[in-house]
């Protein structure tokens, strides 16, 4: 029977204990198969074996009891301990009774501080039933000995869980299985197995739509403001009314609302190609909650894990959008078409829209933003309608001479029924190997230098390590190359997708804004509306070009 709570401190009897039955709990006391608890350990029976031993104590009685299910032992951050230690500070309770010291805690330092400094110094009285140890009955030899060995065991117990648990999940991880405790927005759990995702209609609809709005050119505060508008709920919230307990990740900006962190982050999620990439960040140790973000050479990625929500084209024409991301050209009420994509050919600057009006006519023009601030350089002025037309001409160019090579180098391939026949066409892994061949050379000559002493042994260390670093950056390149080309040799060179829209633009009438961010990169305006455009796929192209050609040159020579 519970002791009465009254408010302020209880004025205790002679040898009387009003205690705290102390309860603990975690994912990490399982049995060695991982699949169920261990009962000895269990919630229910650590509570009955404590009842069992109050009851037969005349001079203890039950105050509360303390339950933290599903807490580490590794620290003291759980709710529970903390409302046990705020009774015991405000004079409610002068014992703790626990099963045994590992269920108190595993950390040895922070174990032995409450028990031998903070509860002794409070007058509480420490029990400890299956450990045998009880702090009025203890010696002070006995306290100092054992206590510290068998805190310092719970605490190797724990390090050794993390280290397993770690192991465990890493191994997960490199399978590409989804060990996150929540699926990331887009996609839900599977029923069927937990580590797997499945597309989530619902948001994986919103995720297109920020994707799609973002390559119209919006920015990233505008998708934001539109999704709040429309009243679709933010991640966060979506996944509270899904029923899922989630405090985390994509939270938004208030209450509940979309925010520019939350776009952004969706934006660069490789996860929404069908790529799993996790372990972005570590605890700090076992002990430490506090997470610390690892660089991305060192995160966990792979590829075709789970369906797509955006095509591999779309992600990398949104990926060029942001590193210049456009607003909404001032009074035109929607972006302008060539908004973070047109550059000042002089000094590297965007552009910006401008308008004049003169009677009921206007004119619409892109000046250099440097000259617009009155910095310098030159005002590099183009009509709109204008640079629509030249730009306009030279994607339907492009469009035409990329798929005349796309069909000679189609042709040229299936002559070459292998890779390495294929690869020796190409004129920048040519071009590699000959580079590094000469690195490796002077790296051979600087051994006949050093013996008939032209150069120290110094001067022969520090050449041949500047030689040797420079032959394996082109190795690196070469490897680089021939994975691009191996690529196309077997995927085919371009999506069904991409393709369409090469041949869409091949009779192009006027520009709008997906077409021109799938295939533009960059656009650079010089003065005398002199322009250069800047492609995507343009080393595709020169590999087509050079390869197809290539192939059917040396195949005309042979037959000649």
């Amino acid at each position: 029977m519970l002791a009465n709570k009254k408010s302020g401190v209880i004025q205790l009897k002679e040898k009387q204990f009003y205690a705290a039955m102390y309860l603990r709990l975690s994912r990490d006391d399982e049995d060695r198969d991982g699949l169920s608890k261990s009962e000895s350990n269990s919630i229910g029976s650590q509570r009955e074996l404590i009842k069992s031993f109050i009851r037969e104590q005349p001079d203890i009685e039950l105050y509360d009891i303390y339950v933290d299910d599903g807490f580490s032992g590794s620290n003291f951050d759980r709710p529970e301990f903390k409302r046990m230690i705020g009774d015991i500070e405000a004079g409610r309770v002068n014992c703790v009774v626990v099963k045994d010291l590992s269920r108190f805690g595993r950390d040895y330092i922070e174990s032995g501080r409450y028990i031998q400094k903070t509860f002794p110094a409070l007058g509480v009285r420490f029990i400890a039933l299956t450990d045998h140890f009880d702090s009025i009955s203890a010696d002070t030899g006995e306290s100092s000995i054992i206590l510290p060995v068998k805190n310092f065991i719970n605490d190797s117990y724990c390090r050794d869980i993390s280290t397993k648990v770690k192991s465990q999940l890493e191994v997960k991880r490199k399978n590409g299985e989804c060990v996150a405790a929540f699926a990331v927005y887009g996609y839900k759990k599977s029923s069927e197995d937990k580590n797997r995702l499945i597309i989530d209609e619902y948001a994986a609809e919103n995720v297109r739509r920020i994707f799609a709005w973002k390559i119209e050119g919006m920015a990233i505060a505008a998708i934001a403001e539109k999704l709040n508008s429309l009243g679709i709920l933010s991640p966060k919230e979506y996944k509270k009314s899904m029923g899922l307990s989630y405090n985390g990740g994509f939270s938004g900006t208030g209450r509940s609302g979309w925010g520019n962190a939350t776009i952004k982050r969706i934006l660069t999620n490789r996860v929404y190609l069908g790529h799993m990439v996790q372990g972005k960040t570590e605890k700090i140790n076992y002990k430490v909650k506090k997470q610390t973000v690892k660089p991305e050479r060192e995160w966990v990625i792979v590829e075709n894990t789970h369906e797509a929500i955006i095509s591999a084209d779309d992600f990398d024409v949104v990926q060029c959008l942001l590193k210049a991301d456009g607003r909404k050209s001032p009074g035109s009420g929607k972006p302008s078409p060539f908004m973070g994509i047109l550059f000042c050919g002089d000094c590297g600057e965007q552009m910006v829209r401008r308008t004049t009006r003169y009677k009921d006519t206007s004119k619409v023009y892109y000046i250099c933003s440097t000259k617009n601030r009155g910095e310098g350089c030159s005002r590099h002025s183009i009509e709109e309608n204008m640079l629509k037309e030249i730009v306009c001409q030279s994607i339907r160019k492009f469009a035409n001479s990329f798929l005349k090579e796309k069909e000679l180098f189609d042709r040229a391939v299936q002559y070459e029924t292998n890779f390495d026949s294929v690869v020796r066409y190409d004129k920048e892994i040519a071009r590699l190997k000959k580079e590094q061949d000469k690195y490796y050379s002077l790296c051979s000559g600087l051994y006949e230098d050093l013996r008939t002493g032209i150069i120290t042994k110094e001067e022969f260390k520090r050449l041949k390590g500047g030689f040797s670093q420079k032959a394996k950056e082109l190795e690196t390149a070469l490897q680089r190359q021939e994975q691009l080309i191996k690529s196309m040799f077997k995927k085919g060179v371009l999506s069904a997708g991409r393709l369409k829209t090469f041949q869409d633009c091949t009779e192009l009438k006027e520009i709008d804004r997906h077409t021109l961010s799938s295939l533009v990169k960059r656009i650079f305006v010089y003065e005398n509306k002199q322009i250069e455009i800047e492609f995507h796929f343009m080393d595709t192209f020169d590999i087509m070009a050079g390869i197809g050609q290539g192939i059917l040159t040396d195949r005309a020579e042979r037959s000649a």
